[in-house]
């Protein structure tokens, strides 16, 4: 029933049970769940789900992570769909029915109630968790994501430094360039 891309980077303390599809080029973090006894949980490519991380479904709500989403650290997301190029923030939870829009940020500690549904390009924060203003992220979430595959690449490899050094420097500017004119757009990715 398990349906994870080769691509995929899976830290080996991670737990994956039931229906779950990862998508090319993510990454499972260190002491992530996933369970999917009923509905699906569906992750699309280059998304990242964070360490801690506990993803479920609900008995009628299957869980679908979009394109370039990350799920930061102690994050849960119940059976709630979130769109492509999100940022789903430290020890966020999204319940049953929710539906984050593409492009948006959940802050940190916010706790999305069941059946919410927030537009695209939404700063969503607080409990209950509302839409507190409208901005366009998508590319700063992409970046967020672009962050995890390399830092995935460098692990595989048994380098724990992805992220220090005029290399990564160098990195940055040249991804955030590419990202800026579309030039990071994967094979098959729909112009955005």
């Amino acid at each position: 029933m398990q349906s994870i891309d080769a691509t995929v980077f899976v830290h080996p303390s991670a737990h994956i049970y039931g229906a779950v599809t990862i998508a090319a080029h993510s990454s499972i973090w260190i002491n992530a769940a996933m369970r999917a006894e009923c509905q699906q949980i569906r992750i699309g490519q280059m998304s990242n789900i964070q360490d801690f991380v506990m993803i479920h479904v609900g008995y009628e709500h299957p869980t679908i992570i979009g394109d370039f989403v990350s799920v930061a650290h102690h994050a849960i997301v119940h059976g709630a769909v979130i769109e492509d190029e999100c940022l789903i923030g430290l020890n966020a939870t999204l319940m049953d029915g929710v539906v984050i829009g593409r492009g948006s940020i959940v802050a940190g500690g916010a706790f999305c109630k069941e059946g919410s549904v927030f537009p695209p390009n939404s700063i969503i924060a607080g409990i209950p968790a509302k839409a507190i203003r409208e901005r366009d992220s998508r590319h700063a979430n992409r970046m967020n994501a672009w962050q995890y595959y390399r830092n995935a690449q460098h692990y595989r490899a048994n380098n724990h430094r992805a992220w220090h050094g005029p290399d990564y420097e160098a990195w940055l500017e040249t991804k955030w360039a590419e990202i800026q004119t579309g030039a990071d757009r994967l094979p098959g990715e729909p112009q955005g």
